[in-house]
């Protein structure tokens, strides 16, 4: 739960399956009033369907926030957010079955999601999933949904060592290039080539080097141990 002082939160949820049905996981990450990420959470699913994803990632987020606070869901799928507010009302009318008469899928998760919505504020966004300069709560959950899905194994953390998505080709070099006349740790790491050859990236969100010193948004930053930071701390931390 989100203690203290009760304020709004927006967060964003998501599945993957690798192969559809296939290896499957689920994932949310919670952030404040401000869209900045908090924490976030991620689990494995065995062999499931995208959908059952989806719908897991929802149930476990709305069990994770106070149902107290007002609540921005941010997601990119449409079947998870048609049925809970467009086709839930009509299949409870119908006694748990579609208008062709068969059985609604997935029901028990949407019957547990519909009871963690009773008597809350929430308001479902819709995102398009992987796109360039897309919603970045989305991007995070949608690798943490991923890599769960992949390795079979859930994880969780706070805004310290959020799950970087991966950069769009196109779009990776001139984002992390800073703006002209810009001088300090952006401009020095995009000059900076890691020992080693590692991937580089532009960062999504601010952060804080294993050195302890910050990086920002758009700062080029690399693996540095078992954490992200500056590309000239890669071999202090090897």
């Amino acid at each position: 739960m989100i203690g203290g002082m009760v304020e709004r939160v927006i967060a964003a949820c998501d599945g993957a399956a690798k192969g559809n049905p296939g290896p499957a996981g689920w994932a949310y990450v919670v952030a404040d009033a401000s869209g900045a990420p908090r924490r976030w959470r991620s689990g494995a699913l065995g062999h499931s369907t995208n959908n059952v994803g989806e719908l897991t990632a929802l149930r476990e987020l709305l069990a994770a926030v106070d149902p107290a606070a007002a609540l921005e869901v941010r997601l990119d799928s449409t079947y998870t957010r048609d049925s809970v507010t467009k086709w839930l009302k009509g299949w409870k009318r119908n006694g748990w079955k579609t208008a062709a008469g068969k059985p609604v899928a997935n029901q028990e998760l949407i019957q547990a999601i519909d009871a963690l919505l009773e008597g809350r504020d929430v308001t479902f966004v819709y995102v398009p999933a992987h796109q360039v300069d897309g919603d970045p709560l989305n991007a995070v959950a949608d690798k943490a949904a991923s890599d769960a899905a992949r390795t079979q194994q859930g994880a969780e953390g706070t805004d310290a060592d959020l799950p970087v998505p991966d950069p769009a080709p196109a779009a990776s070099a001139r984002r992390a290039r800073p703006s002209g006349g810009s001088s300090g740790t952006a401009a020095k790491a995009s000059s900076t080539r890691p020992k080693g050859g590692s991937r580089t990236l532009a960062a999504r969100f601010p952060g804080t080097c294993p050195c302890a010193r910050p990086y920002g948004k758009g700062d080029t930053i690399t693996k540095v141990g078992a954490s992200w930071g500056h590309p000239e701390c890669v071999a202090a931390h090897a």
